[in-house]
C-alpha cells in the first residue's frame, strides 16, 4: 500500500510570490531599516539613554513601541518611516536619505 495517497496533494504557498521590483523594493526597505537602526541606537548609547522608557520617550513612542521598532528582526511595512521619524527627533543625520547632499 501506498502512503503517499492518504496524504493530501501539496497546497501552494501561502504568500503570493513578489515580483522582482517588489523584492528588490523590501530588500532596499531592509537594508535602510538596518542602518537606521544602527544609527539609532549609536546616538541613544551616546545619550546614555538605555531604559526602555527613556528611549520611548526620545522617539516620542511607547516604549514597548520604541524597543520592538529598534530591536526586532522580521521586516514590517512602515517600519522605515518610523525610523526615519525617530532619527530626525533625534537629529541623526542619515547618510544617503532624501535631501543628503552626500557631503
Amino acid at each position: 500500500m501506498d502512503p503517499s495517497h492518504d496524504q493530501p496533494p501539496p497546497s501552494s504557498p501561502a504568500t503570493p510570490k513578489l515580483k522582482p521590483e517588489e523584492r528588490r523594493a523590501r530588500q532596499a526597505d531592509r537594508l535602510t531599516t538596518i542602518r537606521l537602526r544602527m544609527l539609532i541606537g549609536r546616538e541613544l548609547e551616546e545619550r546614555g539613554i538605555t531604559a526602555p522608557t527613556a528611549i520611548g520617550e526620545a522617539l516620542g513612542m511607547p516604549a514597548r513601541e520604541a524597543t520592538s521598532l529598534l530591536t526586532r528582526h522580521q521586516w514590517r511595512e512602515g517600519d522605515v518611516a518610523l525610523l526615519q521619524a525617530a532619527a530626525t527627533r533625534l537629529g541623526v543625520h542619515v547618510p544617503g536619505a532624501p535631501g543628503d547632499a552626500g557631503v
